[in-house]
């Protein structure tokens, strides 16, 4: 009985030490980057534009600026906003997940880091939705998919232009209600 006992405590330490150790990397996401962190947000940016679902731009922030402006210094971030009705819609008409509204807009990050690089981030939508139910699990399974072909470049096409600031923000977007959700 003791052996079963110690066993199942020494389980329960081995589980509770590799989700310590892996939650980070099963909660977001990171891929390298083949450009550097500007054309990176505007290929995205494009990319966001024509997937379709509903997709529009809800912004464009600069966490490192913050920085700068407080006296420090920070390699370039910026962090990619977007939003579609079509997903956060069911999700903001329901009160028992409507706390989830806490993760709009979808936010993707491009930063470089010291190893020269430029990298894209993001939180794992697909795994995060299965937490909360079904209704939520199959929403985030699509803002997932959709998610995948937001960093997919043709390195073949020249780069378009970045947007700046808040894409929508005077005059709405043809689609995703105006840029924000």
């Amino acid at each position: 009985m003791l052996k079963i006992i110690s066993g199942f405590i020494a389980a329960l330490v081995f589980v509770g030490f590799m989700a310590y150790n892996f939650m980070s990397s099963l909660m977001f996401w990171e891929v390298p980057s083949p450009f550097g962190v500007e054309e990176t947000v505007a290929r995205i940016q494009q990319n966001i534009q024509n997937v379709g679902n509903g997709w529009a731009l809800a912004g464009l922030r600069n966490p490192a600026k913050a920085v700068e402006n407080d006296g420090g210094n920070a390699l370039p971030v910026l962090m990619v906003e977007a939003c579609s009705t079509r997903y956060s819609g069911p999700i903001l008409r329901d009160d028992t997940v409507r706390f989830l509204s806490i993760l709009m807009p979808c936010k993707i990050s491009i930063y470089k880091k010291n190893d020269g690089k430029t990298y894209i981030a993001g939180m794992n939508a697909r795994l995060m939705g299965k937490m909360f139910g079904p209704l939520v699990g199959e929403v985030m399974g699509h803002v997932a998919d959709d998610q995948a072909k937001f960093i997919i470049f043709d390195a073949s096409q020249p780069a378009p232009p970045m947007i700046k600031g808040t894409p929508g923000a005077a005059g709405g977007a043809a689609t995703g209600g105006g840029g924000g959700c």
